[in-house]
């Protein structure tokens, strides 16, 4: 393994007792933007990350391999009628554990919520078995760091960004999304560059940079936030650390968060304030690990809703065959989406509404994740079909229900002999009814140009995790205030998807990014004013 010199990848050295310092856990989309965005305002970061610090050379252009690589394949459990709970009973999630995090393993898509999404409850009403409420913040809060969060990842069609060639796997998308009569369709937003950005070079249309980018053109906190924020010698970077508690103060605020190194030894790390971006269910397991006589429910958890509320988005997949070839694995794996079905629109029998993506698999995961579990003519006749196959990604606004969650598994424990986080997710009948209507229209939307067979795929593992530590106005409610900050905790901040009110039907990194920034700012100024 090719990696940089240990003193180059860890940066500045910020003594174990210096309580001055902010510790960021997790390095992805959240921990990562943080981190960059308060080192370059002065702060000290120390920044802990569970996985090796992995660089593009690292990356291997083979699912297989690049999924054992990067994969975050620590033991969980799961339950609940979701189909993850019998396809994948161990692999809930398919997120990363490494510097960069699941940046490193993302599609790149960056669409923006829209203003009805920050206020589900007002705009949709009650839900029946839905645990609705309204952000306590609103687009025009989020707008100009969504600019800044576009500008950050060099996001095509925006901010005069070129876009990326149209592949075969859009031009089809493309050719049934105006069959249909839709209006809304393109090849972005999306975060990798059509032309050197930012340091980084154009894409080469490789066809495969879902996991990792060895040409470094799609962007992740990898390659941009981390090492911006080392170069300003702000930063301790400890790749290999895995925090396990953070303690806190007889007063009730963190003090220092313990963790485990690279060589298995158990340290502690003073700090003035922690901010915990760890994906939405690695998240609130730490912070139920850290609970304590003053916190017996865990950390920051008074509301009882740590852990609750877990959204995954409702997804699914559509697969066509043609009777000649459209190559959909060349050029890059996600670069086109339709968005006229991202509204709400009560008319269609489901609240909120959803994107269609175009996707790729490789043959091996297609064969995995295309009907887990079956076998026989109709199977192979997927695969055979490979090179005359299409596929889009229908990703849309899952509902937040209470007993969807996080949990601790005491009878399953991690190489740490900690309790294992299991998952549990049932679906809304409003994310069927939503997933259906996807399932139809894209159907449609392939019979349209020539589709000879269409093929309906269930969700895979979960790539978007939100919602179990979420922001509310009303310390009742949820976890955390407007800017990740804990209700319970002054001084702890959650600052990665775990946030997020209601998931909408946007991709989430964009969102993170935007918070991140929006959060750095926020501490920045209240560690200037002593507040912190």
């Amino acid at each position: 393994m090719t990696t940089a010199p240990q003193d180059q990848q860890r940066g500045a050295r910020i003594e174990l007792d210096d309580d001055s310092a902010v510790v960021v856990i997790g390095s992805g989309a959240g921990g990562g933007t943080l981190a960059h965005e308060l080192t370059e305002k002065g702060v000290k970061v120390v920044l802990l990350e569970a996985g090796p610090h992995l660089t593009s050379e690292d990356w291997v252009n083979d699912e297989w391999e690049a999924f054992h690589q990067m994969a975050w394949l620590d033991p969980r459990t799961t339950t609940g009628s979701w189909r993850i709970a019998r396809d994948f009973p161990n692999l809930p999630a398919w997120i990363v554990k490494a510097v960069g995090g699941t940046t490193t393993h993302w599609s790149g898509a960056t669409p923006r919520f829209k203003a009805h999404e920050f206020r589900t409850r007002s705009v949709y009403g009650r839900v029946d078995g839905a645990n609705l409420v309204d952000w306590p913040i609103a687009l025009e809060d989020l707008a100009p760091y969504y600019d800044r969060a576009e500008q950050k990842i060099g996001s095509t069609h925006r901010h005069g960004r070129p876009p990326l060639p149209a592949n075969n796997n859009y031009k089809v998308l493309a050719a049934g999304a105006q069959k249909l009569g839709y209006r809304h369709y393109a090849t972005g937003p999306y975060g990798t560059n059509a032309e050197p950005y930012d340091g980084r070079p154009a894409s080469v249309q490789d066809g495969f940079n879902f996991q990792g980018d060895k040409n470094r053109s799609k962007w992740s906190t990898l390659v941009s936030e981390i090492p911006k924020a080392l170069r300003t010698g702000n930063l301790d970077l400890r790749a290999g650390c895995h925090a396990v508690q953070i303690t806190h103060t007889d007063k009730g605020l963190v003090d220092s968060v313990v963790y485990v190194d690279e060589d298995g030894q158990v340290q502690r790390q003073r700090a003035r304030v922690v901010a915990v971006a760890c994906n939405a269910i690695e998240t609130p397991r730490l912070l139920m690990l850290s609970g304590s006589p003053l916190f017996p429910d865990g950390l920051a958890n008074s509301s009882g809703q740590l852990g609750r509320n877990y959204m995954r988005h409702t997804t699914g997949s559509v697969y066509a065959q043609f009777d000649r070839p459209v190559r959909m694995y060349r050029g890059e794996t996600m670069a086109g989406l339709i968005a006229d079905e991202s509204r709400h629109d009560v008319d269609r029998g489901f609240a909120g509404g959803y994107f269609m993506e175009t996707i790729s698999l490789g043959p091996a995961f297609l064969a995995s994740f295309v009907d887990p579990g079956s076998w026989g003519p109709e199977f192979t006749a997927l695969l055979d079909g490979y090179a005359s196959t299409a596929g889009l990604w229908i990703v849309g606004e899952d509902m937040p229900q209470e007993s969807n969650r996080v949990t601790l598994n005491t009878a399953v424990t991690d190489h740490l002999g900690l309790p294992v986080p299991n998952v549990h997710f049932d679906d809304h009948p409003n994310d069927v009814a939503m997933r259906n209507h996807g399932y139809q229209q894209a159907s449609l939307l392939y019979e349209a140009v020539g589709a000879r067979s269409v093929h309906h795929t269930p969700p895979y593992p979960s790539t978007h995790n939100m919602g179990t530590a979420r922001m509310s106005e009303r310390p009742e409610d949820g976890v955390t205030n407007a800017f990740g900050q804990a209700h319970d905790v002054p001084n702890l901040f959650v600052s990665d998807g775990s946030v997020f009110t209601t998931g909408a039907a946007a991709n989430p990194t964009l969102t993170i990014v935007a918070l991140a920034i929006r959060q750095a700012e926020y501490i920045a100024q209240q560690l200037s004013t002593r507040q912190l």
